[in-house]
């Protein structure tokens, strides 16, 4: 049995990862390693709030394994907490830690480098090719897996998307140019409801916003059904 701590964004990517190795008999999914901004109190780059994705850890019946990241956080800061990650997860049995990964190469041989030694092998359990991203994306939409835009590069996206429902229409919207799963980083997604969460997670977005270079959708808790479309927009440099 492989004991699997799962890399985990809070976007779909992660969603679907879970979903995929839960699948597989020989895999025990025991928690979930999310990177925050120390100072912020969000996912990097995902700019999503720690209340939010504990209450996914929550839907998922998952622990949430936390590193805390200073801001702005030199890579070697990053690699030396991540390393303290690996072996916590080492030292308590756990045999592979599991990437959302769909095809960057470069990506993937560094995180086989970052723990080629360390007792803990990588997986990449929905690992699949650029042409087949549009197929992949379908799929998760056909589960009824619901997430929403958060992040944008608007050197790839126009900030317009932000706090749009990843859905079909999302998809023909989209141009040609940018992979339907935002590998590339043209966009990341906040996980609201799955096949791998035994409730949906009730955000809402009240605005968005531009700083650091990039466009953010702000998601809160909310009461009930969840309210997706941004309103209030308002750029902040």
């Amino acid at each position: 049995m492989k004991r699997v701590l799962l890399s985990w964004s809070s976007g779909k990517d992660s969603a679907w990862s879970l979903w995929a190795l839960r699948q597989q008999s020989d895999v025990e999914v025991v928690g979930l390693l999310t990177s925050f901004n120390q100072a912020a109190g969000r996912v990097a780059m995902h700019a999503v709030r720690r209340e939010l994705v504990e209450q996914q850890a929550t839907a998922a019946g998952l622990p949430m394994w936390c590193v805390q990241l200073p801001w702005s956080c030199p890579n070697d800061v990053y690699e030396a907490r991540m390393r303290e990650a690996v072996e916590r997860a080492k030292r308590e049995g756990i045999t592979h830690i599991a990437f959302g990964d769909l095809f960057l190469e470069d990506i993937r041989a560094y995180r086989e480098l970052s723990l080629a030694g360390t007792g803990v092998d990588p997986l990449f359990p929905i690992w699949t090719t650029a042409a087949d991203t549009r197929r992949l994306a379908r799929e998760m939409i056909a589960a009824d897996l619901r997430a929403v835009i958060t992040c944008i590069d608007p050197k790839q996206l126009d900030g317009r998307f932000a706090g749009r429902e990843f859905g079909e229409e999302l998809l023909a919207d989209l141009p040609s140019k940018v992979d339907p799963c935002g590998e590339r980083g043209e966009f990341h997604t906040f996980c609201w409801q799955g096949p791998m969460f035994a409730q949906p997670i009730s955000v809402r977005v009240p605005g968005v916003s531009f700083h650091d270079g990039f466009w953010f959708a702000d998601l809160v808790p909310c009461a009930g059904k969840p309210v997706l479309q941004p309103v209030n927009a308002s750029r902040e440099s």
